[in-house]
């Protein structure tokens, strides 16, 4: 049987992808790797172009193909992607320890950095070495044998932690929803929400209107709806995803998962000879201390209080004289900074709506792109996506092709949440 994630595209066949290529494709990808490293280190390979250059493109064939693989399970998640994407995480988070704790692998690197023919090479073929000489040392290249097997065990466990996390938020997310038969109970929302409810009920074979979690929802509801209960209910809902409270509370609890990364992160980080994660985490970053990050958030945080205050105090003002509000809770804050702003500017997002449907807007935000940087975004054809409602673009500059992206605006079962992109 032809497996499309073990053939050459240019872009990823979408389209032909299905669970069952994932756990052969990469098992078949990662056995290929393996033999062709022994070959090269015994072949007495250990310079730039035919070890290590030659594994980046190796691995760059593994990504290729897990890549298109981890973005369905993000967007289009089902029961049998997310199986075989589960069994494929061990499996490449041991690989790639295994390559980084490769003393041979190291050596050469180390030998390759401290050679004449290092300053030969061009600025980021160094630069990628540096990196992969560091990367080696993070992955515990230098620990005693019983620790280093200790950290690929830690590191392949977290890969595992992280996705049963993102499940957990996606299907708690996905579990509520409350159906309105008529809008009674739905009053002030709009009649773009309604819209989108009134679908959503039509997708389910429901009737009337259905609400869910995904934001698109979530947001005009919180900002528009006279029903306060409904609000509250919809707020405590939301906030409590995947936690041991909330109207699903404990059926999909990260509670312990989270304990659970927190207490390997520390213990993978005093392996290498880190105080904390935090400063595990800074080796790779720009920031040098974790008391740099915090006096940064810290400074910030007291920066933006007493104008945040400030804005609070306007609403909860504005509430208790126009809506005689005795109390504003976190669900209130939104409906009323929404009746204050149609107040005091006479502005209201619903009547703007119209305007700004999202072609003119994203035309608009092309046509900026376009005179700060002297590209051209137009759309492209013919490119198969993995849902009907992606849309595709190319990026030109001087009458050439750069690039092209996907563009998947709209909130839909199966998919994980957010603004977000991916490579």
């Amino acid at each position: 049987m032809s497996n499309p994630l073990l053939e050459d595209h240019e872009l990823p066949p979408f389209d032909l992808i299905e669970p069952s290529h994932v756990v052969p494709a990469i098992e078949t990808i990662i056995a290929g790797n393996r033999a062709f490293l022994a070959e090269r280190l015994d072949a007495g390979a250990c310079d730039y172009e035919s070890l290590f250059r030659a594994m980046q493109e190796r691995d760059d064939r593994l990504m290729r193909a897990f890549s298109p693989v981890e973005h369905m399970n993000a967007v289009v998640n089902t029961p049998a992607l997310r199986e075989a994407y589960d069994k494929c995480l061990p499996q490449i988070s041991e690989y790639a320890t295994e390559f980084r704790q490769n003393p041979r692998v190291f050596e050469a690197l180390t030998t390759i950095a401290g050679g004449a023919a290092f300053a030969e090479l061009a600025k980021a073929d160094r630069k990628a070495v540096t990196n992969g000489i560091r990367d080696f040392r993070l992955s515990g290249i230098e620990l005693p044998r019983d620790a280093q097997a200790r950290f690929a065990r830690i590191t392949a466990h977290l890969s595992e932690l992280g996705s049963r996390f993102n499940n957990n938020v996606l299907d708690a997310t996905m579990a509520w929803s409350r159906n309105f038969p008529d809008e009674s109970g739905l009053e002030g929302l709009t009649a773009g929400a309604l819209a989108v409810a009134a679908q959503t009920a039509r997708q389910r074979g429901e009737r009337g209107y259905t609400l869910t979690l995904d934001f698109p929802c979530y947001q005009p509801v919180m900002a528009h709806c006279h029903n306060r209960q409904l609000r509250r209910e919809m707020y405590e809902a939301y906030v409590t995803r995947a936690s041991d409270l909330g109207p699903n509370g404990g059926e999909w609890d990260n509670s312990e998962t989270m304990n659970e990364i927190l207490a390997l992160r520390l213990e993978q980080a005093r392996l290498l000879g880190f105080e904390n994660f935090a400063e595990f985490s800074l080796a790779t970053k720009m920031a040098r201390t974790p008391e740099e990050v915090l006096g940064f958030l810290e400074e910030l945080a007291t920066k933006s209080r007493s104008r945040a205050q400030q804005e609070f105090d306007e609403i909860a003002a504005f509430a208790r004289k126009e809506y005689d509000a005795a109390e504003i809770e976190a669900w209130d804050v939104p409906f009323y900074a929404e009746r204050l702003k149609e107040n005091k500017f006479a502005f209201s997002e619903e009547e703007v709506r119209p305007w700004f449907p999202a072609p003119r807007v994203i035309e608009g935000m092309f046509e900026i792109v376009r005179r700060l940087y002297d590209i051209e975004v137009r759309p492209v054809g013919g490119i198969v996506a993995w849902h009907p409602d992606v849309t595709t673009y190319e990026i030109v500059r001087n009458g050439q092709v750069v690039a092209r992206f996907y563009l998947d605006l709209y909130a839909r079962s199966g998919k994980r949440g957010g603004a977000w992109m991916d490579v």
